[in-house]
């Protein structure tokens, strides 16, 4: 739960930044982005998505902690620079690799914030702005509030709910392994839909 609150406060911290700056400068991000950032996190939830079902199929000996979409992707650039300074005469024996062994306070954090700009963060933005645009820069602030509460509430609820869901799963092999497939499965499926460009075939978020 500590964990998953620290994700949760970096995530809502890009947004609050963002949306500040486009409330009070009237900023917005440029028309692509929304599309831009759609196809990344489709890319890392699909990249995600095969890891779990790697380790589902083959089960790693280490106790690292699971890794995030953020640390696949950084240690999947940071391997090929390794592997192209090994041909070029490096001397490095083994591939740098961030957050190697688990995740602490600040980490967990960090990977909030990054993960803040996710694919909707232009979408939610442009509402700020509209908000700012009709009813003034209160009018666009307290939207913002209203925004970041409402995530940070839901966003703890999903911790305590998946938190106790995997806690539940972990004496019982054949529960977890089911946990696992469907967690993999999720992932891939809506990285893929997300990647094609396909959101909006999504449930809307806004009702």
């Amino acid at each position: 739960m500590r964990y998953g609150l620290l994700y949760v406060a970096g995530h809502a911290t890009t947004v609050a930044l963002l949306g500040s700056l486009a409330v009070v400068f009237r900023l917005s991000l440029p028309a692509a982005s929304d599309r831009w950032a759609e196809r990344l996190v489709g890319i890392t939830l699909v990249v995600l998505g095969l890891y779990v079902l790697g380790t589902f199929f083959r089960p790693s000996t280490h106790s690292h902690r699971p890794r995030t979409r953020i640390t696949l992707l950084i240690n999947g650039a940071l391997w090929i620079y390794w592997r192209m300074s090994r041909i070029f005469g490096g001397t490095r024996v083994e591939a740098p690799q961030v957050f190697r062994d688990g995740y602490g306070t600040t980490s967990t954090f960090l990977v909030g914030v990054i993960h803040g700009l996710g694919a909707e963060t232009p979408t939610q933005i442009l509402l700020f702005l509209m908000a700012a645009n009709l009813g003034g820069t209160g009018a666009g602030l307290l939207g913002l509030l209203m925004f970041i509460l409402g995530l940070l509430l839901m966003n703890t609820l999903m911790c305590a709910s998946a938190a106790g869901l995997f806690s539940a799963t972990l004496a019982k092999p054949n529960a977890l392994r089911a946990l696992t497939l469907a967690t993999s499965a999720y992932s891939i499926v809506v990285g893929t839909i997300f990647l094609l460009g396909s959101a909006a075939k999504l449930p809307s978020l806004t009702g």
